[in-house]
Parts: C-alpha cells; sequence; structure tokens
C-alpha cells in the first residue's frame, strides 16, 4: 500500500467533457496483454487495489467504451431534461414506497420472506455481491480533482458522503469489510467472475472521470434512487438477526429530501451545458443510467442461490486441505476419506455416502447428525475447519425446510456445549430487539466495532505514517494531490484514508 501514498497524480486535462471516441492500441503490448484477459476481475483488481497504471486506464475506459455500446437501446423513463428530474424523482419514490408498502402489509397477514429462505441465503447474498459493494461511490472518484468546481459540488460531496466524511462508522465500504468479516464471509476470492462487472464499471468511471462526465452524472443519477430490493433486504435480514445497517444507512441517505436522491437531479441540471451540444449530454447521461442495469443484480443473486450446489461448492474448495489430513482410519462407505477427497469431483458422491451411512441425517435438528458433531459441541475433532458462513449453510441444508425459522448454527452449538435439547426458537429476535436487549444488559454495541477516525492517532498502520510523514513537507497543490490518492478506492475506508478524508473536506471547505 505504501506506494500508493507514493505514486505520482496524473495532472488534470484542460477539459472535462470530451466525447469518448474508439481508439486504437495495436502498438501497445502492455495494454494488449491487459486486454487480452476476458476475467473481469482481472481488470477489477488493479482498480481497487492501487493506482492503476495508464495501461490499466485505458483498459477500464475500453472496456467502459464496450459495456456502453452493450446498454439496452430503448425508451427509459427518464425525462428528456433537466427540468423534470425532480418531479421523475418524487413519482419514482411515490411508487417504490407503495410497492414496499404492499410487501409490509403482505408480511403481516402471514406470507414468508420474499427475498431469504433462511439465514444462509441471506448470508450467501452478502457474500455474492461483495465486489459491487466494496467499491460503493467509486464512480464519483475521479471528480476530487475538480471540487473546486461548484457545478459539480454535489457530486463531489455525496462521494465524501460515501466515504462518510472520515469517520469509519459511516464508511460505506468500512462498513460492509466489517459485515463480511463479522459473519465470517471472507475471503471472497472464488467468486463467479461475472459478480466483478459491475463493480469494474463504477471503478472504471472513477478512474476516467475526465472523459466520461456525463455518464458519471447519468449512472449517480439512476444509481442513487431508492430501490426496493434495498428497504425488502434491510427489512429481512433484520428478521433474520442479521446487522441491516449498511442497507438502512443506504435508504436514510439516499433520501429525496437533502439525499444524495435529490443532490443527483441537481448535479445533473448542474453540469448540463449552457450552451446547445445539440443534445449530446443528455443523450451520454441516460447511457451512463443505464450502466448500472449490467453485471449480475441484486434479484439475480437471490435467486441464484441453491443450498445443494452451495455446500458441494463448500466440500469441493475445502478438498485440497483435507486431502491427506485425515488417517487411514477414517473411512465412509469403505472408503478412505483422504480418497474420496483427492478429487473435488468426488464431493456429491461422498456427501451422498455420508448421508447413507447416518453420518449426515437431512430433515432432522442438526445435533442428531454425527457429522455435525465433528464440527461444533464439545471436544469436535473438526472445529475450525468450516468458516462461520459455512457453518451456517451447512446447518441449514442439514435442516432442511425447518431452516427457514432463519435460527443460527450457533443455537444448536450452544445447546449442545450445555447439554441441553437443542430447540430452535420458530421466530428468533430480529437484529434489532436481540441489540437492545444486549445494551439493556449493559453490553457496548455490536452494531460499531470500529475505532473511530477522531481516534486515528491510536492506529497502527505504515500508509498513515507516511501521510503524516509526507504531508508537512508539501506545498498546498502538492498536499491536495496526496489526499485526493489517500481518498482512492484502494485507500479511502483505511486508517490513512479516513484521516485524508477529513483533511480533505477541512482544506477544501473550511469557512
Amino acid at each position: 500500500m505504501s506506494a500508493i501514498l507514493k505514486a505520482t497524480t496524473p495532472s488534470a486535462p484542460e477539459k472535462i467533457l470530451p466525447c469518448p471516441a474508439p481508439c486504437s492500441n495495436e502498438n501497445n503490448p502492455e495494454l494488449l496483454a491487459t486486454q487480452d484477459s476476458s476475467s473481469y476481475r482481472s481488470l477489477y483488481e488493479p482498480l481497487v487495489n492501487g493506482i492503476p497504471t495508464e495501461p490499466q486506464r485505458s483498459a477500464a475506459a475500453d472496456f467502459l467504451r464496450d459495456s456502453l455500446r452493450d446498454t439496452p437501446v430503448g425508451a427509459d423513463d427518464l425525462p428528456s431534461s433537466g427540468a423534470d428530474l425532480m418531479a421523475w424523482m418524487e413519482a419514482s419514490m411515490q411508487a417504490v414506497h407503495g410497492k414496499y408498502q404492499h410487501y409490509l402489509q403482505t408480511r403481516q397477514s402471514g406470507a414468508p420472506r420474499q427475498y431469504f429462505a433462511n439465514r444462509s441465503h441471506a448470508l450467501y447474498f452478502l457474500r455474492q455481491v461483495a465486489p459491487t459493494k466494496l467499491v460503493d461511490g467509486s464512480w464519483l472518484y475521479g471528480l476530487c480533482a475538480y471540487a473546486d468546481n461548484p457545478r459539480l459540488s454535489d457530486l463531489v460531496v455525496t462521494y465524501l458522503e460515501e466515504l462518510g466524511n472520515g469517520d469509519a462508522d459511516k464508511n460505506h465500504v468500512t462498513l460492509y469489510r466489517g459485515l463480511l468479516a463479522r459473519y465470517g464471509l471472507d475471503p471472497i476470492d472464488d467468486l463467479p467472475d461475472a459478480h466483478y462487472e459491475q463493480g469494474l464499471i463504477q471503478l472504471a468511471l472513477g478512474w476516467n472521470a475526465q472523459e466520461f462526465l456525463p455518464e458519471i452524472v447519468g449512472f449517480n443519477l439512476a444509481y442513487e434512487q431508492l430501490p426496493l430490493h434495498l428497504l425488502i433486504s434491510a427489512y429481512e435480514l433484520n428478521e433474520l438477526g442479521i446487522d441491516p445497517y449498511y442497507f438502512t444507512l443506504h435508504v436514510t441517505v439516499d433520501n429525496t429530501d437533502t439525499g444524495h436522491a435529490r443532490r443527483a437531479c441537481q448535479a445533473a441540471i448542474d453540469a448540463a451545458p449552457r450552451m446547445d451540444d445539440g443534445g449530446e449530454y443528455w443523450r451520454r447521461l441516460r447511457a451512463g443510467a443505464k450502466l448500472g442495469d449490467l453485471g449480475v443484480g441484486t434479484l439475480d443473486v437471490i435467486r441464484g442461490f441453491n443450498i445443494d450446489h452451495e455446500v458441494v461448492r463448500i466440500f469441493s474448495h475445502k478438498a485440497p486441505a483435507g486431502h491427506g489430513a485425515h488417517s487411514d482410519f477414517c473411512k465412509v462407505a469403505g472408503r478412505k476419506v483422504n480418497d474420496w477427497l483427492a478429487d473435488p469431483k468426488n464431493v456429491p458422491a461422498f456427501l451422498a455416502a455420508l448421508e447413507h451411512g447416518g453420518w449426515i441425517k437431512k430433515n432432522q435438528p442438526a445435533a442428531e447428525s454425527r457429522f455435525w458433531n465433528l464440527l461444533q459441541g464439545d471436544r469436535a475433532e473438526m472445529f475450525g475447519v468450516f468458516s462461520p458462513y459455512e457453518l451456517q449453510v451447512i446447518h441449514d441444508w442439514i435442516r432442511g425446510d425447518a431452516s427457514g425459522d432463519g435460527a443460527s448454527f450457533e443455537t444448536t452449538t450452544q445447546a449442545q456445549s450445555t447439554g441441553a435439547v437443542a430447540q430452535v426458537p420458530r421466530r428468533p429476535l430480529s437484529f434489532r430487539v436481540a441489540e437492545r436487549l444486549r445494551l439493556a444488559k449493559g453490553a457496548t454495541s455490536s452494531t460499531n466495532t470500529l475505532s473511530p477516525a477522531s481516534n486515528e492517532h491510536q492506529w497502527l498502520d505504515t500508509d498513515l505514517s507516511l501521510l503524516r510523514e509526507q504531508l508537512p513537507t508539501l506545498g498546498p497543490a502538492e498536499q491536495r494531490d496526496l489526499l485526493v490518492r489517500a481518498m482512492s478506492p484502494a485507500l479511502h475506508w483505511t486508517p490513512a484514508g479516513l484521516m485524508a478524508t477529513k483533511a480533505f473536506i477541512d482544506r477544501t471547505y473550511a469557512v
């Protein structure tokens, strides 16, 4: 990470509104090598983990051009001019609120959850969408260098709020990283490549702001409007005892009064040309708005959950580590466990053999399965082999339809450790109710386990040390460049980035 702070920020070009045009890269071997990969993740990684090289930024720009060509052509509900944007926003909000109220009424009438069948389904969703959530707000990053331009101020302020204005407990990426860690959902290095497409779009926009300003404005306009799935996700996560704060925070900051939704409309109006451009700005804005529809969406992820497939994936991923770790006495269906695990392709047959041999009793309480007792409970021989997320999936898979009660695997584990009968509550406490009970007993809030940015002097961090060392030695312009670098997608969620965000706000908006 240290090299990020030492990197040179490209100087701002004279123009910020050029029209994208195809370019030829046939004489650039490094760029060709980058583009030869069909992997979204291979383009995503250098944009999120550091300051990308010029060839990497160019490859991202080419990807955006291809994406813009792939956006659906046809009617959309965006108005034809800025004069109608506020009315459009209000109408969209009212429609979403109406649908959400209908959802609540059906739930109160006894309808089941609409999104998540059980707790593992919800955790699966949080894990699968991580590549997009971990770059939240990144499409606006490139505008920080233009914070002095009043026509871009609403966009820059929105980016700073995505960064929590330097507070760790409000920084969206910091919050999501905490969510992944809290529920044992990381690492996420085995996700399907398609899940990186939407995050790549956002990063590519952020690193090529000078070329794609109208598209950024359009993307921001569409993306910051309140979607129905955000409200339902937050409701059902809370119901399943999973912290919904990351999602409820977006509901509040994207409000249509003073929030990002209204600010996005105003930004579209402010950035529009005052001179006649033949409608080019609005055409490109509309194209940018459609970029948010590309990639694997929220509902696609939710519908894609298959617990049988997920169990096979988990065991297949674990097989190389387990192969050779068992003694010759460990056998299932007369075959050594080491042999079963020698090839991940054996996993479905291995699971069937475990069930046939009575090691796993499907559609029964998990504690009645001998295999589960190897994973959890007193003197569990395989304790620590599976992550909390993986344990939840196995737990729900064994219990079958009964897992619809949303119980955590920890309920069974606690019952085993106390010798009590594992009775899973029909309606587990929601996250908010459980949190209120914890606080009433004098516990500290589990929703804010991150140190606030005001205590950054207590953090031990190499980039923070470099920032403190370099900042006083630079002139005002160079200081601004350094702070902007530290607010990049790679760093803004770290101690250095949080400190830089506060310093940037102080220098830019000090009265």
